[in-house]
Formats: C-alpha cells, structure tokens, sequence
C-alpha cells in the first residue's frame, strides 16, 4: 500500500472522525493500522475506508485500535507522591479548594480516579471535580464502568485499594463515591477548544506518539488555559525543551510551574 494511497486515507479518516493522522509519527502509525487492514482482511486504503463507514462495529474498532491506551493507577509512584506532597498543597494555599483540574487523554480513567483519591487526602470527595477526557468514546465508555485488571492496580498505595475497590471475581470495581467526583468527556487535543483556568492540567504519556509540531502546539494550549501560579503535570517519557518560550518554569522533571 503506498504512501499515496495513504495520503487518501488519512483525509478519509479526518472526514470520518475528525483524528488528523498528520499530527501522530507516520512510519509508526501507518505500520499499526496496516497490520489492522490485514487483520480484518482487506486489500487496499480505499476498501477499507469503504468497511469503516459502512461497520459500525468495524469503525469503533478502528478509532479504539488508533489511540494508544496503556493506563495504569499511580503510574510512576515517586511523580505521584511529589504531586501529594508538594503540589496539591501549594495549589490549594493558593486557590482554595475548588481547583479546576483537568485529565487530559485521560484513558480507561486510571489517571482521573487517582487524582481523586490522591486529593482525597486534603479535601472532601464532595468538593473534588475532574473534568476527564479522551478521543476515545470506547475508552471514555470503559472508564465510567470503573472494572479493572488487578495489574492495573500494582502501584497504588494499599489504603485507597482497600477503602474505594471492590474485588470481583479476578478485577476490581471502583466505588461510586470516586465516580461521581470525575466528569467524562469526549475530546479532540489537536482540534477541540480546551477547558479554561485551569490550576491543574495532567496529561501524562500521549504526547510521544505525536509530532514534535504537535507537541508544542499542545504544550502552548496547556500553558494557555493554566492560571498563572498553575500546574502542568507530564509523563517521564517526556519533557518540553522550549518551556520557557511558553510561559512555563520547571519545578522538577515533569511538573512545569505557569
């Protein structure tokens, strides 16, 4: 299949949904969704393109199969323990406790119910608001269910698995209480207006799968809708070179300061 032909088709799928295929590292995507055109059995962008508007079961796959989704609680501890311990009380010395705080790419909801549980520890469930969203509908789905595979849960400290999971059979359900503190949104970063006045943004191991354009497209909108003295939360597979250019000061590897 040539690149011509999958010139046509990342247009193709733009029109579909709305997923610019420019933005993502083009040897690595076109091998992945190559290896899904074999899977399904078809010869050919343009018969695929075909399938996708025509099988609605096909289509989700497609748009599940497109965005990466490796999600775990308390991804890389240590991050996590300087947001408890240094971050949440800053932010709330500044701003009281109804912070603003967005998960972006959020994923089956691992990253948005730590939060919760992590804030947990400085303010009441009943003042806690994540706003949480992903490009994903399949994902976004997967995350309100709340079930997940016991590996998921290796890195989360003992005292939120045993006070807010349930076991069921071989997974674990999240409790209701940390549900309701997360609402869950469908969200394009490449195209979408992005929620303002933030005074915490996390979005933790997506931006790697994109361009370097990309990125700093998305680092600026970040730094856009933060509030000054806010906070930006990245992943330890990133950094951003350029931080300055975009308003942003480092407080260690992967917290940038507004």
């Amino acid at each position: 299949m040539s690149i011509y032909d999958y010139e046509y088709f990342k247009r193709a799928v733009y029109d579909l949904t709305k997923i610019d295929l420019n933005a993502y590292k083009e040897k690595q995507m076109k091998r992945r969704i190559d290896t899904l055109i074999a899977k399904n059995g078809i010869t050919g962008y343009e018969n695929y393109v075909q399938l996708l508007k025509t099988d609605s079961v096909r289509f989700e796959e497609f748009v599940n199969y497109l965005t990466i989704n490796v999600s775990e609680f308390y991804r890389n501890p240590d991050q996590w323990e300087f947001l408890d311990q240094l971050v949440i009380p800053e932010l709330l010395q500044k701003f009281g406790r109804n912070l603003k705080i967005w998960s972006a790419a959020c994923s089956t909801g691992d990253e948005p119910y730590s939060l919760v549980m992590t804030l947990s520890k400085h303010i009441p469930l009943s003042q806690i608001r994540i706003i949480a969203t992903d490009i994903d509908k399949q994902v976004i789905e997967k995350a309100k269910a709340g079930l997940y595979a016991e590996k998921s849960l290796n890195d989360l400290p003992d005292a939120f698995k045993q006070k807010y999971f349930t076991k069921i059979g071989k997974s674990y359900q999240i409790s209701d209480e940390i549900k309701k503190c997360v609402e869950f949104r469908q969200h394009n970063l490449l195209k979408d207006p992005y929620p303002s006045d933030c005074h915490l943004i996390v979005c933790r191991n997506v931006l790697i799968y994109f361009t370097e354009e990309a990125k700093d497209e998305v680092f600026r909108k970040f730094s856009e809708n933060i509030v000054k003295g806010g906070c930006l939360f990245i992943g330890s597979t990133e950094q951003i070179l350029n931080y300055k250019d975009m308003g942003y000061y480092r407080k260690n590897s992967f917290f940038y300061g507004k």
